[in-house]
C-alpha cells in the first residue's frame, strides 16, 4: 500500500461523510478527489477507519458491491431510494 498521510485519510473521511442519502461515490471518485494513486487506497481507508461513516454509499466502479457486503449494502441503499437492478447500483442516477 502506498504511503497515506493523515491528511489524506481525513479528506477521504470528510468526503464520505458528505455523501448525501440516496447518492453514492465510487472508490475511484474519492481517490481522484483526494489525489490518491489508487482506488484501493480508499478501500484500505474504508476497511480500517469507517465504522462511523455512511460506508454503504461508497461503491466499486462496476456498481456491484463486494459479495460479503452486498446484502446489507444494497438494503441500506435501497432504503435511501437508490435504484438497484439485478444487484447492481444504477450509477447513472445515484452517483454524485
Amino acid at each position: 500500500m502506498p504511503a497515506t498521510t493523515d491528511d489524506q485519510v481525513e479528506r477521504v473521511r470528510a468526503l464520505v461523510a458528505a455523501i448525501p442519502p440516496g447518492r453514492v461515490a465510487t472508490y475511484g471518485d474519492l481517490a481522484a478527489a483526494v489525489g490518491l494513486s489508487s482506488p484501493r487506497t480508499v478501500g484500505w481507508i474504508m476497511r480500517t477507519d469507517s465504522s462511523d461513516l455512511p460506508w454503504h454509499r461508497v461503491v466499486p466502479a462496476s456498481g456491484r458491491p463486494s459479495p460479503h457486503l452486498a446484502g446489507r449494502q444494497l438494503r441500506l441503499l435501497a432504503e435511501e431510494g437508490v435504484l438497484i437492478t439485478d444487484g447492481r447500483i444504477d450509477l447513472r442516477t445515484a452517483r454524485l
